[in-house]
């Protein structure tokens, strides 16, 4: 079982991925934007092994989320949902373009 955080200001969408991913048998984390992720992280930081999140939020994006979650963790591990493949992103981070697949989510 993983502990996963999951980062999406859509609440739909935030939701859809927790089901799946606990459905898979993970523990889920969630947050509705970077800034929350960011409190969550630092509070949960030994416990969680992956972040996935949307890049484009209110409050605090995504890449400002995942370059302060790593001053917490430089080996912290992202997965970026986003509908645009030409955001920029810190290095080390996996795509995962929407629309995706149940499937593909696993």
């Amino acid at each position: 079982m993983a502990v996963i955080l999951v980062v999406d200001d859509d609440e739909s969408v935030r939701g859809l991925v927790s089901i799946t991913l606990e459905s898979a048998g993970n523990r889920i984390l969630t947050a509705a934007n970077g800034e929350e992720a960011v409190a969550i992280y630092r509070s949960y930081a030994d416990q969680i092994d992956v972040v996935v999140t949307d890049m484009n939020m209110p409050v605090m994006d995504g890449v400002q989320e995942i370059l302060r979650i790593r001053m917490t963790n430089p080996g912290a591990k992202f997965i970026r949902m986003t509908g645009d493949c030409a955001d920029r992103c810190p290095e080390g981070v996996v795509l995962l373009s929407k629309p995706f697949s149940i499937e593909k989510l696993l």
